[in-house]
């Protein structure tokens, strides 16, 4: 790319970098800790009606302080507390391990704690003896059904931008080559493996920062992406003349990166452990709790702000004039003087990193994502793109935004088991009525970018 157009690229890393920490600001209370915390107070208090009242730092490092009433048949109340202390923190692989207890009483003999570890925190029965944080959440009213819909986006939310940043990538290599790239899906599945490598890479050399954590796996993942999209589509898009035959090509691609992966990263997908998964309480219906995540919000505002980033990219950059004038006229182009062979390069390498941005997502969501893993979304977020517009940059966008949206709002009122052949058949009548695409035309020809 330019130089201006690199600038922007750092630019973009940099934001994102500053976009998680912020959005981490405040963050210290670890769900996971928190959850293993509040399951010992039943071992703690047996028999006893337990309501949790806040949740907070302890006094040293790696601890939580819980504040809980204890309730006894026939006796009055009890303020309780306990002080749990962990072995690590953030992104490393035992910070859920408890190494220390101590209640008003003082602390627990490790005898002790040995044995509440062993055969009750292991067992089934410690897991389901969450009490849960406080019920009573002081948040607004609103009707079931308003609840239950506004749960439903929320949970959508992530799922919605790593679709359009995969649509996205579909949408930027058809647009100037009027080729699609079957890869995609795995490409993305490249981008989490990087982000799981980046971060194992930051806690071996002893940092466990939730923010040093992701912004390797960022930077891995984006080069890895861009890096074996560029290589890739050199030799499946660039250099082959026909189209059929460039389509296949892509397959063999895709099949080679899922193998590729399998041996790189094993057959066993590797999980990063939950971060910032304490949940903030936004409105309630009786006991139904509307709640958010901050790494909920997190990928959702990186989706957003590379979105739009990526839309003043085309419009007003070098690169985004040179796309759209190759897009609409190769030959035209080429006399003005952008080289299509380097355009289509640059095109293949922003594509493959906002592929493995939305891996990085992914991993950052969900924990992870296996070698072959990356197939399904690649799939649906080409059905995105196709939906949207394929060959638009915002109808990709479009498209991704409304296949998030139909599979959340089919899960919570449909069955759960045809989702997937109903998404299916929605293609196949976009396909009929509009091949064009919501932001296209009716007729394919020309095509839209």
């Amino acid at each position: 790319m330019s130089r201006f157009d690199l600038s922007w690229a750092w630019r973009l890393i940099a934001g994102l970098a500053a976009l998680c920490s912020l959005a981490a600001c405040g963050l210290s209370i670890d769900a996971e800790q928190a959850r293993v915390c509040r399951s010992a107070l039943p071992a703690l208090n047996p028999g006893a009606h337990l309501t949790v009242l806040r949740i907070q730092a302890g006094p040293t490092p790696q601890s939580l302080r819980v504040e809980y009433v204890a309730e006894l048949p026939g006796r009055p109340a009890l303020d309780r507390f306990a002080i749990c202390q962990f072995a690590a923190e953030g992104l490393s692989p035992n910070k859920a391990e408890l190494t220390g207890l101590e209640t008003e009483t003082g602390p627990l003999a490790g005898a002790n704690l040995y044995l509440l570890k062993r055969y009750y925190l292991e067992t089934p029965e410690g897991v389901a003896g969450d009490p849960g944080s406080q019920v009573g959440a002081d948040v607004i009213e609103v009707p079931d059904a308003t609840a239950y819909w506004l749960q439903q986006l929320l949970v959508s939310l992530p799922r919605t931008a790593i679709y359009a940043l995969l649509a996205v990538a579909y949408a930027l290599v058809f647009g100037l080559s009027g080729r699609i790239n079957l890869a995609f899906g795995e490409l993305a599945a490249v981008g989490s493996a990087a982000t799981v490598a980046g971060a194992s890479i930051v806690i071996g050399f002893g940092f466990s920062s939730p923010v040093l954590g992701l912004a390797a796996g960022l930077f891995g993942a984006l080069f890895a992406g861009a890096f074996h999209s560029a290589v890739g589509g050199h030799f499946t898009i660039g250099r082959i003349a026909s189209n059929q035959a460039s389509l296949i090509a892509t397959v063999g691609l895709s099949l080679f990166l899922m193998e590729y992966l399998r041996i790189v990263q094993s057959p066993v997908t590797v999980w990063l452990p939950p971060i910032w998964s304490d949940p903030w309480l936004l409105a309630r219906a009786g006991d139904f709790i509307v709640s958010l995540t901050p790494i909920t919000l997190i990928t959702a505002l990186i989706g957003l702000s590379v979105s739009l980033g990526l839309l003043w990219l085309m419009k007003a950059t070098a690169f985004g004039r040179a796309w759209r004038a190759y897009a609409d006229d190769a030959r035209a182009a080429a006399l003005f003087g952008v080289n299509g062979p380097r355009l289509l390069t640059q095109t293949l390498a922003l594509a493959g990193a906002m592929a493995a941005l939305s891996g990085m997502l992914i991993v950052a969501q969900y924990g992870g994502l296996g070698f072959a893993g990356g197939f399904q979304y690649g799939l649906k977020a080409l059905i995105a793109a196709i939906i949207g517009g394929i060959g638009s940059i915002p109808g990709a966008l479009l498209g991704g935004f409304a296949v998030g949206l139909f599979e959340t709002a089919w899960s919570a009122y449909l069955p759960i088991e045809v989702r997937d052949m109903a998404l299916y058949a929605a293609l196949i009548v976009f396909l009929i009525f509009r091949p064009g695409g919501l932001l296209g035309t009716r007729d394919p020809t020309p095509r839209p970018v």
